[in-house]
């Protein structure tokens, strides 16, 4: 498959398996984690099908005017791959593959990146590769110390435009079909700012640990309805009891009553007579 983009010769082909990926580790020690939230949060949701995969750290491949280029996203997700596992274990290359990724994110440290890059020459800055070459069209790039989140959408022109917040301070991803925004808070032992989903709804998309918290809440509030119930149903029986002795009681006297006044010798039947008068 071939498409030709102003000078540019893009081809969509397989990584050599004799190509060495670079071995580099992560510069941004926020980055598995906030990858990993971003992931778990959709898995819980049920929004990662078995044909969908998410990208963090993982080579997206293109062939530019005869080169091949690699770039690794910080987190990406594509939405439909027709590869099987074994063949995306290294890379992953889009038309070949599956589909364009939905949104590739870049998540900023003190280390200067190419995050902002245009930079057109071999080999291409991430800015241009993933506007001009991979059409991406949704790209986030997010500052994790200051929480700060930039969010940029592909326009008819093939250009990124800056994607305005919504009212609810979050940004709308259609193709996502989901609001990406920030969220601060704790997840395992990191402390800060986080990017999180919400559903078209406004709804938050829990992490796996909030969806254990909130479903066992739910199960103690469930428990303590049933204590409750129970402790009103025995009150219920209580008062039903001491109504009847308290009826027995009355009863009691009334005949130990009669008792006496029969062993005085009135003649009862005419006293009951008189009280039905």
């Amino acid at each position: 498959m071939v498409a030709q983009l102003q000078t540019l010769s893009i081809t969509w082909q397989k990584l050599p398996d004799s190509f060495q990926l670079p071995d580099d580790p992560v510069d941004n020690i926020n980055q598995p984690a906030l990858a990993a939230a971003l992931t778990d949060s959709l898995h819980q949701a049920n929004r990662l099908p078995d044909s969908a995969i998410t990208i963090t750290n993982y080579g997206v491949c293109a062939t530019v005017n005869g080169q091949l280029v690699v770039k690794a996203p910080d987190w990406a997700y594509v939405a439909k791959t027709w590869a099987s596992t074994a063949e995306l274990q290294r890379s992953f290359t889009p038309h070949l593959e599956g589909e364009v990724p939905a949104i590739v994110m870049e998540f900023l440290s003190e280390t200067e990146g190419e995050e902002y890059s245009p930079k057109s020459t071999y080999p291409p800055g991430k800015w241009f590769f993933y506007e001009s070459i991979l059409q991406v069209p949704y790209y986030a790039i997010f500052e994790p110390d200051s929480g700060d989140l930039a969010v940029y959408r592909l326009d008819a022109g093939s250009r990124y435009q800056t994607q305005i917040i919504e009212e609810n301070g979050l940004y709308w991803i259609e193709s996502m079909n989901l609001f990406l925004g920030v969220w601060q808070g704790k997840r395992e032992t990191r402390r800060g700012y986080w990017l999180r989903w919400w559903d078209a709804e406004g709804n938050l998309l829990l992490w796996g640990t909030e969806q254990s918290a909130q479903e066992r809440l739910r199960a103690e509030q469930a428990e303590q309805s049933l204590v409750a119930e129970h402790q009103q149903l025995e009150q219920e029986r209580l008062r039903a009891q001491l109504a009847q002795q308290a009826w027995e009681q009355e009863r009691n006297k009334r005949l130990k009553l009669l008792e006496k006044l029969q062993q005085l010798g009135f003649d009862l039947e005419q006293l009951q007579s008189e009280e039905g008068e």
